[in-house]
C-alpha cells in the first residue's frame, strides 16, 4: 500500500501520525505494545496494510495495522445501517371549524388516530371564520372534547393556542411524552 496517503477527517494514516510513540493493534486485532512510530510504520509495510490512528485521544494514541479503504467501507456501512433503523416522526396537519358536523368530526378523528398509532405528531388547526371569532368558546369545547377522545393513546402538549383566526394544539404519542 501506498505510505505517504495524507490523512482525512477522522483518521491520520501513515506519515500523517504526528505521535513518537503509538500503542499498535496488528492486523489480526492483537495488541503488540507500545512501539516506536517507525518500527510500526516498517510492520505496516511489511504486510502491504495502513497504519491508522483509531483513537488520537488516547496516550500514547492507539494505531492499527489495516486496510484503510475496507476501514472506511465498513465505518459507511455501519453509518448506512443506523440511518436504515431510525424512524423519522413527522407532523401531519389535521383542520377543524368550531362548527363542524358529527360525521365530519368522526372521519378527521379516525384520521387523528391513524397519525397518532403509526408514531406521529398531529397538528390541529382550528380555523375561525367571520363572527365565530367571537365565540372562541365553541373552539374551545370542540377541542377539549378532542384531547378526551383520543386521551388513550395521544396526549398534548400544551392548551390550545389562539393565533390570528387560528387556535393550534399538538397532540403526541402518550409513549412519548
Amino acid at each position: 500500500m501506498e505510505s505517504t496517503r495524507l490523512s482525512t477527517e477522522k483518521h491520520r494514516i501513515n506519515r500523517a501520525i504526528t505521535a513518537q510513540q503509538v500503542r499498535l493493534i496488528d492486523q489480526n486485532g492483537e495488541a503488540l505494545g507500545i512501539v516506536n512510530i517507525r518500527s510500526a510504520l516498517a510492520k505496516a509495510d511489511e504486510v502491504g496494510l495502513d497504519l491508522v490512528e483509531v483513537s488520537p485521544n488516547a496516550v500514547p494514541p492507539v494505531c492499527r495495522i489495516i486496510d484503510y479503504g475496507k476501514l472506511k467501507y465498513e465505518l459507511q456501512k455501519k453509518k448506512a445501517e443506523a440511518k436504515k433503523k431510525q424512524k423519522v416522526i413527522e407532523v401531519k396537519e389535521v383542520k377543524f371549524t368550531p362548527a363542524i358536523g358529527e360525521h365530519d368530526y368522526q372521519v378527521k378523528l379516525n384520521s387523528i388516530t391513524k397519525f397518532i398509532k403509526e408514531g406521529n405528531k398531529v397538528k390541529i388547526t382550528l380555523k375561525f371564520r367571520g363572527r365565530e371569532l367571537s365565540r372562541q368558546e365553541f373552539g374551545v369545547k370542540l377541542l377539549n372534547r378532542l384531547i378526551d377522545d383520543v386521551k388513550e393513546f395521544a396526549k398534548s402538549e400544551g392548551n390550545p393556542q389562539l393565533e390570528g383566526r387560528q387556535m393550534m394544539m399538538i397532540l403526541t404519542p402518550a409513549a412519548q411524552k
